[in-house]
C-alpha cells in the first residue's frame, strides 16, 4: 500500500484525491495546508484520517510515502522544497516552477537525497497517449511532419483571479500552453527554432499565445493557448502516410482516430474511469516499488526541456513573473 499526503486543497487535489481511491494500493493518509481549517475541512470531506496547519507538518508526517503538491505554481519550488528536505518522495504539479532553474534546483536537491521526484504531466502518463507514441514508433503514419494542437478557454476571469495573477504565475502558457507544447516535445523532442507572439494582458501576462516550432528534419508544431476565447482544445499529428486526431480534451482523450493512407479511418477507443489522474499516481506507485528516482515516462531531462521551452516562449512574447 502506497501511503499519499496531499499538499493544497483546491480542484484539482480534489480530483486527484477522487481518482486515486480508483487505485487499490493507493491511500491518502494526510492533507497539509497554510490554514488548518481548510486542511481540516477538506479531509472531513474526503475522509483523510489527519489534517495539518502547515506544509512542514505534513511533510514531517513519518506514515507517508510520497507527497502530491497541488499549489498555486507559484508555490510549487517552495512546497516541493519542504517536501524534499523532509524526505518525502513529491509528485509536483505542472509546471513544475515558474523557470527551468529553479526546477534544475528541486531535481539537484532530489538527486543529491536520493529520492523520488516527478512533475505531474499526466498526459504523458495516459494510455491512449501511450497507445499513439507505439503507432507512431510502429511506422503508422510515416515519418512525422506536423503537429498541431490547442487550448483555449473563454473566461472570462477578474483581474485578482489566479489566470491573470502575474505573481501566481498567470496567463494562458504556463496553465494551458504547457500541454500543446508537451505533446510536441513528447513526439519530436526539442525543437531547433522557436517562434512565439502574444497578445499581453493589462496585467502583463499573456491572453492568446501562438507557438511555432521548428525542427531540422522539417518537422513543424503549430501550438496556441488562450484565456479570452474557446477553442477545440484538440490535436492532429501528421505524417507521410497518415496522421492521428485526438479529440477534445486532446490530453486526455477517450478515443483517437488513425487516419493510413488508402485505408478507412481506424477508431480506437479507451475505457475512461474517473478523472484521469489515476495514470500518473499509478507511475509514482510503480516507480517507488522499484526503487526508482525518478520516472522514464516522465523523467528529469524532459521536464527541464520543457521548462526551458517555456523560458524562450515567455523572453519572446515579454512576459515575466517577477
Amino acid at each position: 500500500m502506497t501511503r499519499w499526503g496531499i499538499l493544497a486543497t483546491g480542484q484539482i487535489a480534489k480530483q486527484f484525491v477522487t481518482d486515486l481511491r480508483l487505485l487499490p494500493d493507493a491511500e491518502v493518509v494526510a492533507v497539509g495546508s497554510r490554514s488548518a481549517d481548510a486542511a481540516r475541512i477538506f479531509a472531513d470531506r474526503h475522509d483523510i484520517p489527519r489534517a495539518y496547519g502547515s506544509w512542514r507538518e505534513l511533510a514531517a508526517d513519518p506514515e507517508l510515502d510520497v507527497i502530491y503538491v497541488a499549489t498555486p505554481h507559484s508555490a510549487h519550488h517552495e512546497a516541493t522544497k519542504v517536501c524534499l528536505a523532509a524526505g518525502k518522495a513529491v509528485l509536483c504539479e505542472k509546471p513544475f516552477t515558474l523557470d527551468r532553474a529553479s526546477s534544475a534546483e528541486l531535481i539537484e536537491l532530489a538527486r543529491s537525497r536520493q529520492t523520488f521526484l516527478m512533475e505531474a504531466m499526466w498526459m504523458r502518463c495516459n494510455p491512449l497517449v501511450l497507445r499513439m507514441v507505439e503507432l507512431i514508433r510502429d511506422g503508422a503514419i510515416g515519418d512525422l511532419t506536423t503537429v498541431r494542437a490547442d487550448f483555449g478557454v473563454p473566461g472570462p476571469f477578474p483581474p485578482e483571479s489566479r489566470m491573470r495573477a502575474r505573481a501566481l504565475g498567470g496567463g494562458a502558457l504556463l496553465d494551458l500552453g504547457i500541454y500543446p507544447i508537451s505533446l510536441a516535445h513528447l513526439l519530436l523532442g526539442a525543437p531547433d527554432q522557436v517562434r512565439s507572439w502574444a497578445k499581453i494582458s493589462p496585467e502583463d501576462v499573456d491572453e492568446n499565445t501562438g507557438v511555432l516550432l521548428g525542427y531540422d528534419s522539417g518537422a513543424v508544431a503549430a501550438l496556441t493557448c488562450g484565456i479570452i476565447s474557446e477553442t477545440s482544445v484538440t490535436a492532429t499529428v501528421a505524417g507521410t502516410t497518415g496522421r492521428i486526431e485526438l479529440p477534445a480534451p486532446f490530453f486526455r482523450p477517450d478515443h483517437l482516430t488513425l487516419h493510413r493512407a488508402g485505408a478507412e479511418p481506424e477508431v480506437i477507443r479507451a475505457e475512461m474511469v474517473g478523472g484521469g489522474y489515476q495514470y500518473e499516481a499509478a507511475e509514482v506507485q510503480r516507480c517507488l516499488a522499484a526503487g526508482l528516482t525518478e520516472s522514464p515516462l516522465v523523467p528529469h531531462a524532459v521536464t527541464l526541456e520543457v521548462m526551458g521551452l517555456l523560458d524562450t516562449i515567455r523572453e519572446q512574447i515579454g512576459v515575466s513573473y517577477t
